[in-house]
């Protein structure tokens, strides 16, 4: 008996088994994945898609592939690139404007990230461990002073990242209205214009910026950059403010809204939270577990620019390429019921950070940050509670990064 002949993969013109779906779409509750996409999650590794303008692309929901395709130089970020997808009107508007790290792809990527490693270390982030503790109890000291109840973003939540990406970079904090409401727009609009004005008041404030650090140095990242020995490169204004852009951006607005929906989630899950306040020392592998079942940063975006196949399908060359992060940190074949918060699986290998050269470059960082924050929260406030009805309180949308809009809380 001769053995069948292999499968041949599929390819974009082939019918998928499951109609295309919408991407991205809106949670319905702030810590599970959108319920629109469980088609997506029944038919992995891959599915399709539908963009906000119509394009079709490929959806990456398998944990395996997405980690095969995270590694492969064939897909690209630049964002440059024609047909690179867009998932927003908001992105399409300025995915021609200069980028660094996240849109660019090698050698720049990699000699940009040459520059910035040093900063952003396992041993950088323990360094600043006591400097953010500091700072995590300023802020509860000043939410103490003025008594429960409190909104726990903007009280908490938010200045803690800014006032640790400020010190790190150099930038000043007395300038924090400003910037987080520049990066609010960048990231949420609502309109292209607001985004397109918004870059360029951020490209503004930075250029404005790094000009007086090179006659007035301080003790930042930037200023690092600004005085580099002639020896080693200099970097020239644009990518400078190019490389500000997306540090000062990032480096709060993710942390924040992990902070604030891992807040909410564990105030959400009672048993878990009591397991959590009894053994402190859980905490590293609670905010691991945290950061997969989270995943605010859904939708990876990448266009290919050779033939790849990957799990039996053919991507082909030009097309677009979207991993959803909450969908593959949720493939039942890597994690045992991945919809239950559990620390005591390992999570270790998520891809709440990406995967590969482009993996975040602050993941030490942010993982400082959480355990600091949250670690703090629970001990400094041991009767913390919801100060609204869950279903009241509100979340982002599926088109920005994932956390909350506001968070009662009272204790």
């Amino acid at each position: 008996m001769q053995p069948e002949p292999p499968t041949p993969p599929t390819t974009a013109s082939a019918p998928s088994p499951t109609p295309a779906v919408p991407f991205p779409q809106d949670r319905t509750c702030p810590y599970h994945p959108p319920t629109g996409y469980d088609p997506l999650r029944a038919e992995r590794p891959l599915g399709r898609v539908i963009l906000y303008d119509g394009r079709p692309a490929w959806l990456v929901t398998g944990h395996a592939a997405a980690r095969q395709l995270l590694a492969d130089p064939r897909l690209s970020t630049d964002r440059g690139r024609p047909g690179f997808p867009a998932t927003t009107p908001r992105f399409a508007a300025v995915r021609h404007r200069r980028a660094a790290l996240l849109g660019v792809d090698d050698p720049e990527h990699r000699r940009q990230r040459r520059l910035l490693i040093p900063g952003f270390t396992l041993k950088r982030a323990a360094e600043l461990r006591p400097r953010i503790r500091e700072i995590v109890d300023e802020r509860l000291d000043a939410m103490i002073r003025q008594g429960p109840p409190a909104e726990l973003v903007g009280a908490f939540a938010l200045p803690v990242p800014s006032m640790v990406i400020c010190a790190l970079l150099g930038v000043p904090y007395a300038d924090h209205e400003f910037f987080e409401e520049q990066s609010r727009r960048l990231l949420r609009g609502p309109e292209p214009a607001d985004t397109l004005d918004a870059r360029d008041r951020l490209e503004e404030y930075l250029g404005r910026l790094i000009d007086r650090k090179r006659t007035a140095p301080g003790d930042g990242i930037l200023d690092e950059l600004v005085h580099r020995p002639p020896s080693e490169g200099a970097v020239d204004r644009a990518e400078l403010v190019a490389l500000g852009i997306i540090l000062l951006v990032a480096g709060h607005e993710t942390t924040a809204n992990m902070i604030s929906l891992g807040a909410y989630t564990l105030l959400r899950h009672p048993d878990r939270l009591a397991e959590l306040r009894r053994d402190p020392a859980l905490l590293p592998a609670a905010v691991e577990e945290l950061m997969r079942m989270l995943s605010i940063a859904d939708g990876l975006l990448r266009q290919a620019t050779e033939d790849i196949e990957v799990a039996g399908t053919l991507i082909r060359a030009g097309e677009g390429v979207v991993l959803s992060t909450s969908v593959i940190n949720r493939d039942e074949s890597v994690y045992d019921d991945p919809d239950t918060l559990d620390w005591h699986r390992p999570a270790r290998h998520h891809v709440g950070f990406g995967f590969g050269i482009h993996q975040c470059l602050g993941h030490n960082l942010a993982r400082a940050e959480m355990e600091t924050a949250l670690g703090a929260l629970l001990e400094r406030l041991p009767g913390l509670r919801l100060a609204a009805p869950a279903h009241e309180i509100p979340f982002k949308p599926g088109d920005t990064i994932q956390g909350m809009l506001e968070l009662p809380v009272t204790w």
